[in-house]
């Protein structure tokens, strides 16, 4: 039997820095939220290394998964003629996905995905529709849901309102952690007026659009997330970060297949080392408390290379970083670290960043790829109604070309 609709017997309200507070009212939401794998996100830092650079940045994965779950909540409520186009259970399972959107993060978020070629985007598939606690309380709710909102968070839904309400160039995702993340940082540069935006939306066909009163709302978001981007996200200090964490995995891979032996004390890495199948229980089990007791036990490693870069990454030894912009520079540099006893493959870390900062749509179907303003009954896209955000586009993407090596390393 069906437990869809069945309601909490009381409105469960929980404090939130960013939205005041977090209400929930049907009863599979609350239990999605106590399930372990969603428990698990406490575990997982929102910014991964970037605590590294901005102290206060300790929020988690599971505050901004209930801070996207609340947006949702409130566009449903709030944005003209969105309730009325959707049936409950839509509703329902649109809430579900706002709040398990992230559930299949691994350790330090994105960091862990470019050492590991795992992506959360997959174990959140597999985690909604595998065997799993969360499985078990979707499939309860409803036979069909785990299906229904594993399909709205990989934009597999036929409806693309839903897929544009969880991830969209205006979506929840966005519009929580560009406040959540500024909040904790300690910084301004990702601060908009949500309301403002939630009260100038409106359901149109069936594609949220902006009204002309809302366009100014939108363009501090824009510039929110530029800021946001240049400013924490990709700040250097957090890449030279995640540049020896890339290191300290590529050094298990390459041991893995030269002296596995030396990795038998973190046995639980292995399964992330040798590109096999890995099970929902081991990527459950490996949450940054696990991570980061390897990194210690590794102190202790017979292998240098290991032992010296887990050193460096608890201890906050980073990699000094500058611009790459001779056509010599990166081999001087790999050359220094060699004559000065390091290996260079893991020593030198060569990262390169782009970004875009509005992408305009190729065709006006595309809802998920472009905002689009109601102006006198016509739709316009975004970088057509503000001149700010035609700036962007008809501008050329910032790019940024570092390379990372030891502070002691210096050549000519």
């Amino acid at each position: 039997m069906s437990t869809l609709n069945k309601r909490c017997a009381e409105q469960k309200v929980m404090r939130d820095t960013v939205h005041g507070y977090i209400h929930v009212n049907y009863q599979v939401i609350w239990d999605l939220i106590n399930a372990p794998e969603f428990q698990r996100l406490r575990r997982i830092h929102q910014l991964g290394g970037t605590y590294m650079v901005y102290h206060t940045a300790e929020h988690s994965r599971f505050s901004h998964s209930l801070g996207v779950y609340e947006v949702v909540r409130q566009m449903i409520e709030k944005v003209s003629g969105l309730k009325e186009s959707l049936s409950e259970e839509e509703q329902i399972a649109l809430l579900c996905a706002g709040l398990l959107h992230d559930v299949g993060h691994g350790p330090f978020s994105h960091a862990f995905e470019s050492v590991t070629s795992v992506h959360h985007e997959t174990f959140t598939d597999r985690i909604i529709r595998e065997p799993s606690e969360i499985n078990r309380i979707l499939k309860q709710a409803s036979p069909d849901l785990p299906d229904i909102v594993s399909d709205i968070i990989a934009h597999r839904h036929e409806r693309t309102l839903l897929t544009q309400i969880i991830s969209s160039q205006l979506d929840a995702d966005r519009m929580d952690y560009l406040l959540r993340d500024s909040y904790f940082t300690g910084v301004s540069y990702g601060e908009f007026d949500l309301q403002r935006i939630l009260r100038t939306m409106k359901l149109e066909g069936d594609r949220i659009v902006m009204k002309e009163s809302g366009i100014h709302a939108v363009e501090d978001y824009i510039m929110a997330r530029y800021q946001m981007y240049w400013q924490v996200y990709l700040h250097p200090a957090s890449r030279s970060f995640e540049g020896i964490l890339l290191s300290i995995f590529l050094r298990m891979r390459d041991l893995m297949t030269t002296n596995p032996e030396l990795l038998d004390c973190v046995a639980f890495f292995k399964p992330f080392l040798n590109n096999t199948e890995i099970s929902l229980e081991d990527h459950f089990k490996l949450d940054e408390p696990a991570v980061t007791h390897g990194f210690t036990v590794l102190t202790d490693s017979d292998d240098p290379i290991l032992k010296d870069l887990a050193l460096r990454l608890l201890n906050r030894v980073l990699f000094q970083y500058e611009d790459l912009t001779g056509t010599n520079q990166l081999e001087k540099i790999r050359r220094a670290t060699t004559q000065n006893g390091y290996d260079a493959s893991y020593y030198v870390v060569e990262d390169f960043t782009t970004q875009t900062l509005y992408q305009k749509p190729y065709r006006k179907e595309d809802t998920n790829s472009g905002i689009y303003v109601s102006i006198k009954g016509d739709l316009v896209e975004l970088s057509e109604a503000s001149s700010i955000v035609r700036g962007f586009v008809q501008g050329e993407d910032k790019e940024d070309r570092k390379v990372f090596y030891p502070k002691e390393i210096v050549y000519e």
